[in-house]
């Protein structure tokens, strides 16, 4: 068989591990093995589940795989103890990831895709286009590394790295059903976030889903003409749509709204965009994060000055909408959505051509 029909056993949920079991004659308790040597143990030879029968070893190996990503590269903020990841794939693709140190504990941002097609013109994940979709494999991986690199557990994880989530659903509702496992990782949903441009139908699916995660929209401005020009996503779903999506979110959940905001000088500071938010959002049980922007060359415009951004976060408090401004984590190492994977392979494609 070859290498790339083989079954990614650590792409399934226990409930397939139970199943493929079961197609090879196997008792289904095995699935429940299987699951936590990889998701616990961080197990990846199948040659090395001692619970297992050689002959079971050797059948699996002969129709199943375990997937596994390495560490190219490990960069170590001066500033704080944020670390970022570059991680090579099995096909060579580059993705990446970032460690944050809180007073809560260990918080990961992790890619769902390599590059993105969202095309958002202040974003660096996007401006090499779109590769592929991440299995959920790789997005758990991403957590596994991280935790075996630095010897500790991570307790809260963001899907808001490089790509879309909502655009890769069901690898990551795979995704989110393996790492929430109690066999496996045992994280709480309660302890994840899943940002989107705002794909209005997956929105709802999510919705009835069940799964109480936290829902973080990248708003980025209250004007649909606006929201065009730096979010191609506007151009498929309103404003109004994806308030009307996030409210039924809500009440499926109960879980309150998170609403990204890039503060971009000129362009959504200016006292009519604070104006135009807050009459928005009025009805939306949310919290609003306020993040400067993070400049790349491929998009002249600038930050507004910290005390503009304070100005904006008080004219919201005043209506009673809960704000807070992103603290900024390990800049000095790049370590915003897309920029260092960028970096990285600008770098590389440049030497090779040299």
């Amino acid at each position: 068989m070859k290498f790339l029909e083989k079954i990614e056993l650590n792409s399934l949920t226990l409930g397939e591990l139970e199943k493929f079991m079961i197609s090879l004659s196997e008792k289904s308790y095995r699935a429940k093995q299987l699951f936590t040597y990889i998701h616990k143990n961080y197990g990846t030879n199948i040659q090395d589940i001692s619970v297992f029968s050689i002959a079971l070893r050797d059948k699996l190996e002969d129709c199943s795989r375990i997937n596994q990503i390495e560490i190219l590269k490990r960069f170590n903020s001066k500033i704080d103890n944020t670390k970022k990841y570059l991680f090579i794939l099995e096909d060579n693709n580059i993705i990446e990831s970032v460690v944050m140190e809180y007073k809560h504990g260990l918080t990961a941002c992790i890619s769902t895709q390599v590059g993105c097609k969202m095309g958002c013109s202040f974003c660096a994940s996007t401006k090499e286009g779109f590769i592929r979709n991440l299995s959920p494999s790789e997005m758990v991986n991403q957590i596994y590394n991280m935790e075996k690199d630095l010897k500790k557990k991570i307790s809260n994880i963001v899907l808001m790295g490089s790509g879309e989530p909502l655009d890769n659903y069901e690898n990551t509702l795979k995704f989110l059903n393996i790492i929430h496992h109690k066999s496996g990782h045992n994280i709480s949903y309660r302890n994840i976030s899943l940002s989107t441009c705002g794909i209005v139908p997956k929105i709802y699916e999510l919705a009835d889903e069940g799964i109480p995660i936290t829902l973080s929209i990248s708003l980025h401005s209250p004007f649909d003409d606006v929201r065009k020009k730096i979010m191609p996503i506007g151009n498929k779903y309103t404003i109004s749509e994806i308030i009307q999506a996030c409210k039924y979110y809500y009440n499926q959940t109960n879980r309150r709204i998170t609403i990204e905001y890039t503060l971009i000088e000129g362009v959504n500071d200016r006292n009519k965009d604070l104006e135009e938010l807050i009459y928005v959002l009025n009805e939306l049980n949310c919290h609003i994060n306020l993040i400067p922007l993070n400049p790349i060359e491929e998009y002249n415009q600038q930050r507004p000055s910290g005390r503009y951004v304070e100005r904006f976060k008080i004219g919201l408090e005043k209506t009673r909408i809960p704000v807070t401004i992103r603290r900024e984590m390990g800049s000095d190492i790049g370590a915003s959505c897309g920029q260092l994977r960028r970096s990285y392979t600008k770098d590389r494609d440049r030497n090779t051509f040299q």
